[in-house]
């Protein structure tokens, strides 16, 4: 990859698009969920770009309705595909997304809906997002961003010719870039949880090659009003895997913090996932999924809730997780 001013900001930006320069063996994309007030309406909106070991490029814009439980693909020619050199914004074919609002003119849903109050995950010095220091390691296999964990949203969308308000809706946004997914991962994230302060959960659990080998690496979040809690490989917490038929027990701690999780799977839809740029890897995900969490400090339980439309995906060979 040539060294350009755009691949500069993006390296302290990881909202940003980083394909500048790519031409092959390349995948981004941006995972916006989005769900109405009354959480009839659920669904995950993924806009991205491929790119397969031959150079032959495209853009998508993938939809999964957790409501119907179905799954579309929408290819566009790359021409289509403007990423923003200054910040955040992808423009595609009609379809336009920020961390500030998301215009969709897609077949079956249309329309506008504002971003207000987003929670990124924050910055720090040597860790410009939440993969830390490891933002900075060239030739990942896989590399992850954070846009917001929780937010408000405003506006209405036309969904198969009926117009939904999704005036005080709940969002998040997060993406991915690199060459292709891990072989194995837990994945969960919710943020609809009955509590009088704003609560989302978000965590990550992957196989990483490394220097010819591999770890099991970590990324957790918990954010509970204007505090998050954060655990990961690379602040040096711990984790537990156990699997029990469609049970996920995931267990992150620190010297002084514990985080238990218990997500229980539901039905799921498959969606296109890449292999070397290419999008034709399967990954099963649901994002009407169930988790039960409970933290503490010091032995104290701080909180505990339910939350609901959680996004659920174990994918591959999940058992090379439980070695840690």
């Amino acid at each position: 990859m040539k060294f350009n001013l755009p691949s500069l900001r993006a390296l302290f930006d990881p909202n940003m698009y980083h394909g500048w320069g790519r031409t092959h063996s390349y995948f981004e994309g941006w995972y916006y969920k989005i769900a109405d007030p009354s959480e009839e309406f659920l669904f995950a909106v993924i806009p991205g770009i491929a790119m397969d070991e031959k150079g032959n490029q495209h853009a998508f814009i993938q939809v999964l309705d957790g409501k119907n439980q179905t799954a579309q693909y929408h290819r566009f020619d790359i021409k289509d595909f403007h990423p923003n050199e200054q910040k955040f914004e992808i423009a595609l074919a009609g379809n336009f997304f920020s961390d500030q609002k998301i215009v969709l003119d897609l077949p079956t849903i249309k329309g506008e809906l504002k971003i207000l109050n987003p929670y990124p995950w924050p910055k720090m010095l040597g860790a410009p997002g939440i993969m830390g220091w490891y933002s900075f390691v060239p030739g990942m296999q896989c590399y992850h961003g954070l846009v917001s964990m929780h937010h408000e949203l405003r506006g209405t969308l036309a969904i198969d010719n009926q117009f939904v308000s999704f005036d005080k809706g709940l969002g998040y946004i997060e993406k991915d870039w690199g060459r292709s997914f891990p072989s194995s991962w837990i994945w969960l994230q919710a943020n609809h949880f009955d509590h009088s302060e704003r609560v989302s959960i978000f965590t990550s659990v992957a196989r990483i090659p490394w220097m010819g080998s591999h770890f099991v690496g970590h990324i957790a979040g918990l954010l509970i009003g204007d505090r998050l809690y954060r655990f990961a490989t690379y602040t040096g917490a711990k984790m537990t895997v156990k699997l029990d038929g469609d049970l996920v027990y995931l267990v992150l701690k620190n010297r002084k913090q514990r985080l238990e999780i218990t997500a229980q799977q539901a039905p799921g839809v498959s969606l296109q996932s890449p292999i070397a740029g290419q999008m034709t890897g399967k990954v099963n995900e649901s994002i009407r999924a169930t988790v039960e969490i409970k933290f503490y400090e010091k032995e104290q339980l701080i909180f505990s809730g339910i939350g609901r439309n959680a996004g659920l995906e174990v994918a591959g060979p999940v058992e090379e997780l439980l070695e840690e």
